[in-house]
């Protein structure tokens, strides 16, 4: 028995965990971020699974019986990988590995009145494909357009999505998706660091188009989840706390978090192998 393991490249799975504690706040978690060496982004296939497999293996060695993949573009890159090949034997034949792009897929197309749905990602979510695919599996009839934000992540990792050129690169590559078909009415934020600029967005597009964060979509199917595999709810401990790890220097983790959070946060520092 252990808590839930949520694991992002950063900060931004701290949105998805924010999300997930309201909804079910009896669960215990421990919360990843590999942020020494974020973002994930701009790097190839094989690192990012690389490194996500590094992280899982971590948050099974520390007890999770169940990882959210809280990364877009970790759970575009890595997790069909680690669910078919690296469970079972290899790792922990009875834990599972979730992330957070099937869940959006699964209900994308009812977030659509015109089914022109718009994706803002990161370069390797974009790469693969992968919300074109998922949503082709529930909606075929619902087209999905993407633009890639390269410099998204390091913005806000570095806390400058506010500044005149930050706002400058945001504006830019939303009026660029918007571009690709002027009937998308809906926005789906595909990497989980962005809902820390979901406000400004919402500014920029016109009225008619719906901005949509993972984080509450991720929360309800975990839930659904957790009913549905009541072998995996019962080894899940249930104290109601929060744990926090990150590659990084724990102060500067610390101090940005509270962006995320909205509380304290004092974590660990560890690293990954």
């Amino acid at each position: 028995m252990g808590p839930i393991g949520v694991f992002d490249s950063g900060y931004g799975g701290l949105t998805i965990l924010q999300d997930i504690r309201r909804r079910l706040p009896q669960f215990d978690y421990l919360y990843l971020g590999d942020n020494a060496r974020a973002p994930y982004g701009t790097r190839s296939f094989d690192v990012v699974y690389e490194f996500t497999l590094q992280a899982v293996h971590e948050l099974f060695d520390r007890g999770c019986p169940l990882i959210i993949v809280a990364c877009n573009t970790a759970s575009a890159n890595a997790l069909r990988n680690i669910q078919q090949n690296n469970l079972g034997e290899q790792i922990a034949e009875d834990n599972r590995v979730l992330g957070v792009i099937r869940p959006s897929t699964e209900i994308i197309g009812n977030l659509t009145k015109t089914g022109k749905v718009g994706i803002l990602a990161t370069e390797g979510t974009v790469n693969s494909n992968s919300y074109v695919v998922e949503t082709a599996k529930f909606f075929p009839e619902t087209r999905v357009y993407q633009q890639a934000c390269p410099m998204w992540v390091p913005l806000i990792e570095s806390n400058k999505q506010d500044t005149e050129a930050g706002k400058k690169f945001i504006k830019e590559d939303v009026e660029n998706l918007l571009a690709k078909d002027t009937d998308i009415d809906t926005i789906i934020l595909g990497c989980t660091h962005y809902p820390i600029i979901k406000d400004y967005i919402e500014s920029i597009v016109p009225e008619n188009v719906k901005v949509v964060a993972q984080g509450k979509i991720v929360a309800e199917r975990l839930e659904d989840y957790l009913i549905r595999h009541p072998e995996i709810e019962v080894r899940c401990t249930k104290t109601g706390g929060a744990r926090y790890l990150t590659t990084e220097n724990k102060d500067v983790f610390d101090m940005n978090a509270n962006a995320f959070t909205g509380v304290p946060v004092n974590s660990e520092q560890i690293k990954l192998v």
